[in-house]
């Protein structure tokens, strides 16, 4: 049995949870609503407070996607509770980031600014010239999200410029060394 997919979830108060007949989990909370159309094989069970997912057989099919769906069912209990943000550093002489309106404007050492749009499930915050923090109650979309704003200037091995994660180690390479005598 899958460790983590055998694990009951609670459902907290204020959070509704519904599973329709074609195996879609629709999870109501004060964040938001959220939807996952899950695979008919796996069984999505309530019973009062908890969610309970249960697979047919013990095919390697069936147990690669137990644990898989009771962890998204999870996440989107937490989103709609909690939210999922991630924290970008913004790295470098001149690099910095700015909000204007709902879009996050960026200066990355290129002869142009790099502008990004908040879109409608995700916030954008810029508590610093140097912090992003990117926030929503959907996990693969932040992530997704974070991800593409990083990707316009990743951090660099040599002087650590760029934008990373907040808990992010970048790691180092030393430079080029003087010529040989």
């Amino acid at each position: 049995m899958s460790r983590i997919g055998k694990a009951p979830i609670a459902i907290p108060a204020g959070v509704n949870v519904q599973v329709s007949d074609t195996n879609v989990v629709t999870v109501k909370g004060p964040k938001g609503t959220l939807d996952c159309a899950l695979t008919p094989e796996i069984k999505v069970n309530i019973d009062g407070a908890v969610i309970t997912v249960t697979r047919p057989t013990d095919e390697q099919k069936h147990r690669s996607l137990h644990g898989l769906s009771r962890t998204l069912v999870a996440n989107m209990i937490i989103g709609v509770t909690e939210g999922f943000k991630k924290e970008l550093e913004v790295n470098g002489v001149g690099y910095r980031a700015t909000k204007d309106g709902n879009k996050l404007v960026m200066n990355l050492g290129y002869s142009h600014q790099i502008i990004v749009e908040e879109t409608s499930d995700i916030k954008i915050d810029v508590p610093a010239p140097n912090k992003i923090i990117i926030s929503g109650i959907n996990k693969q979309i932040v992530g997704q999200f974070a991800a593409d704003v990083r990707k316009k200037r990743p951090p660099e091995p040599y002087k650590g410029k760029g934008i990373k994660y907040n808990n992010e180690v970048v790691r180092r390479k030393e430079g080029k060394t003087g010529a040989k005598k």
